[in-house]
Protein backbone atom coordinates (compact mmCIF):
# COMPACT_ATOMS: atom_id res chain seq x y z
CA UNK A 1 0.00 0.00 0.00
CA UNK A 2 2.69 2.26 0.92
CA UNK A 3 4.27 1.92 -2.89
CA UNK A 4 1.44 1.93 -4.00
CA UNK A 5 0.82 5.51 -2.47
CA UNK A 6 4.15 6.56 -3.26
CA UNK A 7 4.37 6.23 -6.93
CA UNK A 8 0.34 6.76 -7.74
CA UNK A 9 1.04 10.26 -6.31
CA UNK A 10 4.67 10.59 -8.13
CA UNK A 11 2.89 9.65 -11.09
CA UNK A 12 0.34 12.48 -10.86
CA UNK A 13 3.57 15.15 -9.99
CA UNK A 14 5.38 14.09 -12.56
CA UNK A 15 1.57 14.27 -15.01
CA UNK A 16 1.36 17.97 -14.04
CA UNK A 17 4.52 18.82 -14.14
CA UNK A 18 5.86 17.20 -18.00
CA UNK A 19 2.33 18.26 -19.71
CA UNK A 20 2.30 21.90 -20.45
CA UNK A 21 -1.40 21.33 -20.74
CA UNK A 22 -1.73 20.68 -17.01
CA UNK A 23 -0.51 23.93 -15.55
CA UNK A 24 -3.56 24.91 -14.46
CA UNK A 25 -4.37 25.75 -10.91
CA UNK A 26 -6.63 22.79 -10.33
CA UNK A 27 -3.56 20.71 -11.99
CA UNK A 28 -1.19 22.99 -9.35
CA UNK A 29 -3.00 22.58 -6.06
CA UNK A 30 -3.60 18.59 -6.75
CA UNK A 31 0.07 18.10 -7.38
CA UNK A 32 0.55 20.09 -4.26
CA UNK A 33 -2.08 17.27 -2.59
CA UNK A 34 0.00 14.66 -4.37
CA UNK A 35 3.36 15.71 -2.49
CA UNK A 36 1.45 16.37 0.76
CA UNK A 37 0.46 12.76 0.67
CA UNK A 38 3.32 11.12 -0.05
CA UNK A 39 5.10 13.21 3.03
CA UNK A 40 1.77 12.98 5.34
CA UNK A 41 2.51 8.66 4.40
CA UNK A 42 6.18 8.98 5.14
CA UNK A 43 5.83 10.38 8.38
CA UNK A 44 4.50 7.35 9.93
CA UNK A 45 5.04 4.23 7.40
CA UNK A 46 8.43 3.54 7.35
CA UNK A 47 8.46 3.56 11.16
CA UNK A 48 6.05 1.15 11.45
CA UNK A 49 7.39 -1.33 8.99
CA UNK A 50 10.54 -0.99 10.94
CA UNK A 51 8.76 -2.04 13.83
CA UNK A 52 6.71 -4.69 12.35
CA UNK A 53 9.61 -6.10 10.39
CA UNK A 54 12.34 -6.00 14.13
CA UNK A 55 9.36 -6.27 16.05
CA UNK A 56 10.77 -3.44 18.30
CA UNK A 57 7.77 -1.35 19.07
CA UNK A 58 10.18 1.64 21.16
CA UNK A 59 10.72 4.93 19.79
CA UNK A 60 12.57 7.92 21.51
CA UNK A 61 10.85 10.63 22.81
CA UNK A 62 12.72 13.15 20.18
CA UNK A 63 12.22 11.02 17.11
CA UNK A 64 7.98 10.40 18.26
CA UNK A 65 8.21 14.66 18.56
CA UNK A 66 9.19 14.46 15.45
CA UNK A 67 7.15 12.14 13.56
CA UNK A 68 4.10 13.90 15.59
CA UNK A 69 5.16 17.02 14.53
CA UNK A 70 5.31 16.21 10.51
CA UNK A 71 2.14 13.80 11.51
CA UNK A 72 0.31 17.15 12.37
CA UNK A 73 1.76 19.38 9.86
CA UNK A 74 0.87 17.24 7.04
CA UNK A 75 -2.04 16.21 7.70
CA UNK A 76 -3.25 19.58 8.34
CA UNK A 77 -1.73 20.14 4.75
CA UNK A 78 -3.99 17.79 3.86
CA UNK A 79 -7.14 19.37 4.72
CA UNK A 80 -6.31 23.21 3.63
CA UNK A 81 -5.50 21.95 0.02
CA UNK A 82 -8.64 20.18 -0.47
CA UNK A 83 -10.23 23.29 0.97
CA UNK A 84 -8.36 25.14 -1.36
CA UNK A 85 -9.01 22.66 -4.25
CA UNK A 86 -13.17 23.22 -3.13
CA UNK A 87 -12.60 26.65 -3.50
CA UNK A 88 -11.06 26.54 -7.08
CA UNK A 89 -13.84 24.17 -8.03
CA UNK A 90 -16.54 26.65 -6.57
CA UNK A 91 -14.74 29.61 -8.72
CA UNK A 92 -14.70 27.64 -11.58
CA UNK A 93 -18.32 26.43 -11.29
CA UNK A 94 -19.89 29.56 -10.25
CA UNK A 95 -17.65 32.32 -12.41
CA UNK A 96 -16.65 30.16 -15.23
CA UNK A 97 -16.24 33.39 -17.16
CA UNK A 98 -13.54 35.29 -14.63
CA UNK A 99 -12.00 31.79 -13.46
CA UNK A 100 -8.31 33.17 -14.93
CA UNK A 101 -8.86 36.20 -13.53
CA UNK A 102 -9.54 35.04 -10.20
CA UNK A 103 -7.84 31.98 -10.53
CA UNK A 104 -4.18 33.97 -10.89
CA UNK A 105 -0.51 32.13 -10.35
CA UNK A 106 -0.15 34.54 -7.82
CA UNK A 107 -3.37 33.59 -5.67
CA UNK A 108 -2.56 29.74 -6.52
CA UNK A 109 0.90 30.41 -5.24
CA UNK A 110 -0.47 32.19 -1.98
CA UNK A 111 -3.15 30.65 -0.98
CA UNK A 112 -0.65 27.46 -1.06
CA UNK A 113 1.93 29.43 1.34
CA UNK A 114 -0.81 30.30 3.32
CA UNK A 115 -2.08 26.86 3.99
CA UNK A 116 1.60 26.00 5.21
CA UNK A 117 1.59 29.00 7.46
CA UNK A 118 -1.75 28.30 8.60
CA UNK A 119 -1.04 24.87 9.57
CA UNK A 120 2.08 25.46 11.36
CA UNK A 121 0.86 28.11 13.19
CA UNK A 122 -2.57 25.97 14.50
CA UNK A 123 -1.15 22.66 15.01
CA UNK A 124 2.83 23.30 15.96
CA UNK A 125 1.73 25.25 18.90
CA UNK A 126 -1.73 23.47 20.21
CA UNK A 127 -1.75 19.99 18.85
CA UNK A 128 1.38 19.01 19.84
CA UNK A 129 1.59 20.04 22.92
CA UNK A 130 -1.66 18.30 23.87
CA UNK A 131 -0.62 15.04 22.22
CA UNK A 132 2.74 14.98 23.29
CA UNK A 133 1.18 15.98 27.39
CA UNK A 134 -0.96 12.84 27.46
CA UNK A 135 0.02 9.93 29.17
CA UNK A 136 0.73 6.96 26.96
CA UNK A 137 -2.05 4.44 26.63
CA UNK A 138 -2.48 0.64 25.15
CA UNK A 139 -3.95 0.79 21.88
CA UNK A 140 -6.26 -1.62 20.54
CA UNK A 141 -6.41 -3.28 17.03
CA UNK A 142 -9.06 -1.63 15.81
CA UNK A 143 -7.72 1.83 16.73
CA UNK A 144 -4.69 0.21 15.04
CA UNK A 145 -6.67 -0.88 11.76
CA UNK A 146 -8.09 2.49 12.00
CA UNK A 147 -4.72 4.84 12.00
CA UNK A 148 -3.81 2.29 9.11
CA UNK A 149 -6.80 3.36 6.95
CA UNK A 150 -6.39 7.18 7.82
CA UNK A 151 -2.66 7.07 7.55
CA UNK A 152 -2.15 4.80 4.41
CA UNK A 153 -5.42 4.34 2.29
CA UNK A 154 -6.96 7.69 1.72
CA UNK A 155 -3.27 9.20 0.67
CA UNK A 156 -3.55 5.74 -1.68
CA UNK A 157 -7.09 6.06 -2.67
CA UNK A 158 -6.12 10.21 -3.27
CA UNK A 159 -5.00 9.49 -6.94
CA UNK A 160 -7.15 7.08 -8.29
CA UNK A 161 -9.99 9.95 -6.93
CA UNK A 162 -9.02 13.04 -8.18
CA UNK A 163 -7.17 11.91 -11.73
CA UNK A 164 -7.03 8.44 -12.99
CA UNK A 165 -10.77 9.47 -13.92
CA UNK A 166 -9.78 12.68 -15.78
CA UNK A 167 -8.85 12.36 -19.50
CA UNK A 168 -6.67 15.27 -19.00
CA UNK A 169 -4.13 13.42 -16.93
CA UNK A 170 -4.61 9.60 -18.32
CA UNK A 171 -3.52 11.67 -21.22
CA UNK A 172 -0.84 13.19 -19.78
CA UNK A 173 0.57 9.96 -18.57
CA UNK A 174 0.16 8.25 -21.86
CA UNK A 175 2.21 11.16 -23.07
CA UNK A 176 4.89 10.70 -20.11
CA UNK A 177 4.82 6.60 -20.98
CA UNK A 178 5.22 6.95 -24.58
CA UNK A 179 8.21 9.58 -24.04
CA UNK A 180 10.34 6.95 -21.45
CA UNK A 181 9.77 4.18 -23.63
CA UNK A 182 11.11 6.31 -26.83
CA UNK A 183 13.94 7.20 -24.35
CA UNK A 184 14.11 3.70 -23.33
CA UNK A 185 14.90 2.87 -26.92
CA UNK A 186 16.98 5.30 -27.43
CA UNK A 187 19.51 4.58 -24.50
CA UNK A 188 19.27 0.36 -25.94
CA UNK A 189 20.33 1.65 -29.45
Amino acid sequence: MYLITVLGNLLIILAVSSDSHLHTPMYFFLSNLSLVDICFTSTTVPKMLVNIQSQNKAITYAGCITQMYFFLLFGGLDDFLLAVMAYDRYVAICHPLHYMVIMNSRLCGLLVLMSWIMVVFLFYGTSLGVHLSSAATHSSHSSAAASVMYTVATPMLNPFIYSLRNKDIKRALKGFYGMASTMGTIIQE
